[in-house]
């Protein structure tokens, strides 16, 4: 079976996160990020040029879940696409491009940080590493006797 690959993108976080609905209700998390760009000399040093910035947004529960775990100044890894758009505002054609990310997290070649292992609470969870599929039970509510009708 062939490797699945997608774009990634580094870079920092150059504005506070944003977490908001999109138009059909999934939340949306956006910040705009930074790209440091260098150039190499012929001496072999390197000169670092402008910085270049960028939009990116994320959705569903992973954008829930970044939005706790991200702020300004956090260097971070992201993967995902890039997402050409359009649209008219005040009669003017508004063109740009953003970064979709599917999964982000710190760029750990810029983040000192502890890993918490321990699992997220889940009625289904993906993939184990060896491919088979772990599934666990919700919590199980104590019983309780049905409710009377019609008092």
């Amino acid at each position: 079976m062939s490797i699945h690959t997608q774009s990634s993108v580094s870079g920092f976080v150059a504005t506070d996160p944003k977490l908001t609905s999109s138009t059909n209700g999934d939340t949306r998390l956006y910040f705009r990020f930074g790209q440091e760009h260098f150039r190499r000399e012929e001496d072999g040093t390197f000169t670092q040029t402008e910085t270049s910035y960028h939009h990116l947004v994320m959705f569903g529960r992973s954008a829930e879940y970044a939005q706790e775990r991200f702020q300004k100044g956090d260097s971070f890894v992201a993967e995902g696409y890039a997402h050409e758009y359009s649209y008219e505002r005040d009669g003017q054609s508004v063109e740009g491009e953003e970064f979709v990310a599917k999964r982000i997290g710190h760029d750990t070649a810029r983040t000192r940080y502890e890993v918490d292992r321990t699992p997220r609470a889940a009625a289904h969870r993906g993939p184990t590493r060896d491919g088979s599929r772990e599934f666990s039970s919700p919590p199980q509510r104590p019983s309780s006797p049905a409710p009377a009708l019609g008092r």
